[in-house]
Protein backbone atom coordinates (compact mmCIF):
# COMPACT_ATOMS: atom_id res chain seq x y z
CA UNK A 1 0.00 0.00 0.00
CA UNK A 2 1.43 3.38 -0.98
CA UNK A 3 1.20 6.71 0.77
CA UNK A 4 -0.80 8.01 -2.17
CA UNK A 5 -3.62 5.63 -1.38
CA UNK A 6 -3.56 6.89 2.18
CA UNK A 7 -2.45 10.50 1.67
CA UNK A 8 -0.56 10.85 4.93
CA UNK A 9 -0.66 14.64 4.68
CA UNK A 10 -4.44 14.84 4.59
CA UNK A 11 -5.94 16.18 7.83
CA UNK A 12 -7.34 13.52 10.12
CA UNK A 13 -10.58 14.92 11.48
CA UNK A 14 -11.92 13.99 14.88
CA UNK A 15 -15.06 14.52 16.88
CA UNK A 16 -15.75 14.60 20.57
CA UNK A 17 -15.54 11.01 21.84
CA UNK A 18 -18.87 9.39 22.53
CA UNK A 19 -19.61 6.90 25.26
CA UNK A 20 -16.27 6.41 27.01
CA UNK A 21 -14.22 5.66 23.93
CA UNK A 22 -11.09 7.78 23.39
CA UNK A 23 -10.81 6.67 19.75
CA UNK A 24 -11.36 9.57 17.31
CA UNK A 25 -13.88 9.22 14.53
CA UNK A 26 -12.01 8.93 11.24
CA UNK A 27 -14.32 10.01 8.41
CA UNK A 28 -14.32 7.94 5.21
CA UNK A 29 -11.74 9.23 2.76
CA UNK A 30 -9.80 7.91 -0.24
CA UNK A 31 -7.42 9.13 -2.89
CA UNK A 32 -8.33 8.41 -6.47
CA UNK A 33 -5.73 5.63 -6.51
CA UNK A 34 -7.19 3.96 -3.44
CA UNK A 35 -10.75 4.24 -4.72
CA UNK A 36 -9.98 2.91 -8.19
CA UNK A 37 -8.11 -0.02 -6.68
CA UNK A 38 -11.13 -0.66 -4.48
CA UNK A 39 -13.62 -0.78 -7.37
CA UNK A 40 -11.59 -3.48 -9.13
CA UNK A 41 -11.99 -5.84 -6.17
CA UNK A 42 -14.91 -8.17 -5.54
CA UNK A 43 -16.54 -9.89 -2.60
CA UNK A 44 -14.76 -9.97 0.77
CA UNK A 45 -11.61 -8.50 -0.81
CA UNK A 46 -13.38 -5.12 -0.93
CA UNK A 47 -13.92 -4.99 2.83
CA UNK A 48 -10.37 -6.21 3.50
CA UNK A 49 -8.96 -3.48 1.27
CA UNK A 50 -11.06 -0.73 2.89
CA UNK A 51 -10.04 -1.93 6.33
CA UNK A 52 -6.40 -1.70 5.32
CA UNK A 53 -6.86 1.86 4.05
CA UNK A 54 -8.57 2.89 7.27
CA UNK A 55 -5.90 1.39 9.52
CA UNK A 56 -3.11 2.97 7.49
CA UNK A 57 -4.85 6.34 7.67
CA UNK A 58 -5.19 6.02 11.43
CA UNK A 59 -1.46 5.27 11.66
CA UNK A 60 -0.65 7.95 9.07
CA UNK A 61 1.71 5.46 7.44
CA UNK A 62 2.72 4.80 3.86
CA UNK A 63 5.45 5.33 1.29
CA UNK A 64 5.44 6.35 -2.36
CA UNK A 65 8.30 4.64 -4.25
CA UNK A 66 7.58 6.36 -7.57
CA UNK A 67 8.37 9.98 -6.71
CA UNK A 68 11.81 10.13 -8.34
CA UNK A 69 10.53 8.59 -11.55
CA UNK A 70 7.71 11.13 -11.86
CA UNK A 71 10.22 13.95 -11.33
CA UNK A 72 12.50 12.51 -14.02
CA UNK A 73 9.67 12.22 -16.55
CA UNK A 74 8.51 15.76 -15.86
CA UNK A 75 12.08 17.05 -16.15
CA UNK A 76 12.53 15.42 -19.56
CA UNK A 77 9.30 17.06 -20.73
CA UNK A 78 10.07 20.46 -19.23
CA UNK A 79 13.70 20.66 -20.41
CA UNK A 80 13.16 18.77 -23.69
CA UNK A 81 16.01 16.41 -22.90
CA UNK A 82 14.66 13.39 -24.77
CA UNK A 83 14.77 10.92 -21.90
CA UNK A 84 18.17 11.63 -20.33
CA UNK A 85 16.64 12.08 -16.88
CA UNK A 86 14.66 8.86 -17.19
CA UNK A 87 17.72 6.99 -18.43
CA UNK A 88 19.72 7.95 -15.34
CA UNK A 89 17.07 7.92 -12.61
CA UNK A 90 17.61 4.25 -11.70
CA UNK A 91 21.11 5.12 -10.48
CA UNK A 92 19.65 7.61 -7.99
CA UNK A 93 17.41 5.26 -6.01
CA UNK A 94 18.21 2.67 -3.37
CA UNK A 95 19.11 -0.82 -4.52
CA UNK A 96 15.76 -2.26 -3.41
CA UNK A 97 13.95 0.03 -5.86
CA UNK A 98 16.26 -0.44 -8.86
CA UNK A 99 14.30 -3.41 -10.37
CA UNK A 100 11.09 -1.37 -10.14
CA UNK A 101 12.70 1.64 -11.80
CA UNK A 102 14.25 -0.50 -14.53
CA UNK A 103 10.85 -1.99 -15.30
CA UNK A 104 8.95 1.28 -15.30
CA UNK A 105 11.47 3.67 -16.85
CA UNK A 106 11.61 1.70 -20.11
CA UNK A 107 7.89 2.16 -20.62
CA UNK A 108 8.17 5.78 -19.55
CA UNK A 109 10.68 6.36 -22.35
CA UNK A 110 8.22 4.81 -24.80
CA UNK A 111 5.49 7.12 -23.57
CA UNK A 112 7.80 10.14 -23.77
CA UNK A 113 8.62 9.33 -27.40
CA UNK A 114 4.92 8.95 -28.20
CA UNK A 115 4.33 12.59 -27.26
CA UNK A 116 6.07 13.70 -30.45
CA UNK A 117 8.23 16.76 -31.00
CA UNK A 118 9.34 17.96 -27.54
CA UNK A 119 9.38 21.54 -28.80
CA UNK A 120 5.62 21.31 -29.37
CA UNK A 121 4.61 20.68 -25.78
CA UNK A 122 5.27 21.81 -22.22
CA UNK A 123 4.14 21.06 -18.71
CA UNK A 124 0.92 22.64 -17.46
CA UNK A 125 0.08 23.26 -13.84
CA UNK A 126 -2.63 20.97 -12.46
CA UNK A 127 -4.49 21.19 -9.16
CA UNK A 128 -5.78 18.46 -6.90
CA UNK A 129 -9.53 18.41 -6.32
CA UNK A 130 -11.13 17.34 -3.05
CA UNK A 131 -14.66 16.26 -3.96
CA UNK A 132 -17.46 14.07 -2.71
CA UNK A 133 -18.79 11.03 -4.50
CA UNK A 134 -21.98 10.16 -2.71
CA UNK A 135 -20.99 10.17 0.98
CA UNK A 136 -17.27 9.66 0.31
CA UNK A 137 -14.61 12.38 0.38
CA UNK A 138 -12.26 11.73 -2.51
CA UNK A 139 -9.01 13.37 -3.59
CA UNK A 140 -8.49 13.51 -7.35
CA UNK A 141 -4.81 14.04 -8.07
CA UNK A 142 -3.29 13.82 -11.55
CA UNK A 143 0.49 13.62 -11.77
CA UNK A 144 0.96 16.51 -14.22
CA UNK A 145 -0.55 18.41 -17.10
CA UNK A 146 0.54 18.85 -20.72
CA UNK A 147 0.04 21.83 -22.99
CA UNK A 148 0.52 21.43 -26.74
CA UNK A 149 1.38 24.21 -29.16
CA UNK A 150 -1.92 23.69 -30.99
CA UNK A 151 -3.83 24.54 -27.79
CA UNK A 152 -4.67 21.02 -26.60
CA UNK A 153 -4.30 20.20 -22.93
CA UNK A 154 -4.08 16.89 -21.10
CA UNK A 155 -4.39 16.04 -17.42
CA UNK A 156 -2.20 12.98 -16.97
CA UNK A 157 -2.53 10.25 -14.38
CA UNK A 158 0.15 7.52 -14.29
CA UNK A 159 -0.41 3.81 -13.64
CA UNK A 160 2.68 2.03 -12.28
CA UNK A 161 1.43 -1.45 -11.39
CA UNK A 162 2.87 -4.61 -12.90
CA UNK A 163 -0.55 -5.60 -14.22
CA UNK A 164 -2.27 -3.32 -16.75
CA UNK A 165 -5.13 -1.21 -15.38
CA UNK A 166 -8.45 -3.04 -15.44
CA UNK A 167 -11.32 -1.65 -17.52
CA UNK A 168 -13.01 -0.64 -14.25
CA UNK A 169 -9.94 1.26 -13.08
CA UNK A 170 -9.56 3.00 -16.43
CA UNK A 171 -13.22 4.03 -16.52
CA UNK A 172 -13.29 5.24 -12.91
CA UNK A 173 -10.04 7.19 -13.18
CA UNK A 174 -10.89 8.96 -16.41
CA UNK A 175 -14.48 9.74 -15.41
CA UNK A 176 -13.47 11.17 -12.03
CA UNK A 177 -10.93 13.45 -13.66
CA UNK A 178 -13.33 14.48 -16.42
CA UNK A 179 -16.11 15.30 -13.96
CA UNK A 180 -13.84 17.75 -12.14
CA UNK A 181 -11.56 18.89 -14.94
CA UNK A 182 -12.46 22.56 -14.36
CA UNK A 183 -10.71 22.34 -11.00
CA UNK A 184 -7.83 20.20 -12.21
CA UNK A 185 -6.88 21.78 -15.55
CA UNK A 186 -9.64 23.64 -17.42
CA UNK A 187 -10.37 22.51 -20.99
CA UNK A 188 -8.06 19.51 -20.65
CA UNK A 189 -8.59 15.92 -21.73
CA UNK A 190 -8.04 13.33 -18.98
CA UNK A 191 -5.48 10.66 -19.86
CA UNK A 192 -4.40 7.54 -17.97
CA UNK A 193 -0.92 6.31 -18.90
CA UNK A 194 -0.02 2.67 -18.31
CA UNK A 195 3.59 3.55 -17.72
CA UNK A 196 5.13 0.06 -17.78
CA UNK A 197 3.81 -0.48 -21.28
CA UNK A 198 3.99 3.15 -22.40
CA UNK A 199 0.36 3.16 -23.54
CA UNK A 200 -2.38 5.72 -22.95
CA UNK A 201 -6.10 5.44 -22.26
CA UNK A 202 -8.78 8.05 -22.91
CA UNK A 203 -12.51 8.14 -22.25
CA UNK A 204 -14.61 5.79 -24.33
CA UNK A 205 -17.15 8.12 -26.00
CA UNK A 206 -19.69 5.31 -26.23
CA UNK A 207 -20.04 5.07 -22.44
CA UNK A 208 -22.86 7.13 -20.94
CA UNK A 209 -21.60 9.43 -18.15
CA UNK A 210 -24.84 9.00 -16.21
CA UNK A 211 -24.29 5.25 -16.04
CA UNK A 212 -20.75 5.74 -14.73
CA UNK A 213 -21.91 8.29 -12.15
CA UNK A 214 -24.52 5.88 -10.83
CA UNK A 215 -21.97 3.07 -10.64
CA UNK A 216 -19.40 5.21 -8.81
CA UNK A 217 -22.01 6.55 -6.38
CA UNK A 218 -22.98 2.98 -5.49
CA UNK A 219 -19.35 1.98 -5.02
CA UNK A 220 -18.73 5.04 -2.84
CA UNK A 221 -21.74 4.23 -0.66
CA UNK A 222 -20.51 0.67 -0.19
CA UNK A 223 -16.99 1.93 0.56
CA UNK A 224 -18.38 4.25 3.24
CA UNK A 225 -20.41 1.46 4.84
CA UNK A 226 -17.37 -0.83 4.92
CA UNK A 227 -15.26 1.97 6.41
CA UNK A 228 -17.74 2.28 9.31
CA UNK A 229 -17.88 -1.49 9.75
CA UNK A 230 -14.10 -1.86 9.97
CA UNK A 231 -14.07 0.81 12.70
CA UNK A 232 -16.01 -1.49 15.00
CA UNK A 233 -14.57 -4.80 13.86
Amino acid sequence: MTCEEINVNAPVLSTVPVSNSPVPVIPPYATMLGFTRYVTRTGPAKATFVGGLRRARERRSGFNPHGQLVKALKADIAFRTGGSYLASVTDLVKDRWKPLYDAVSAGALTYLASLGDPDQLSLAQTHDALVTVGPLALKINPHFGLRYEDGRREAVRLHFDEAPPTPEAVTATLHLMAAHIDQILPNATPVLVDLRRGTTHQIDPSVKPADIEAWLAGEAAAFTAMWATTATA
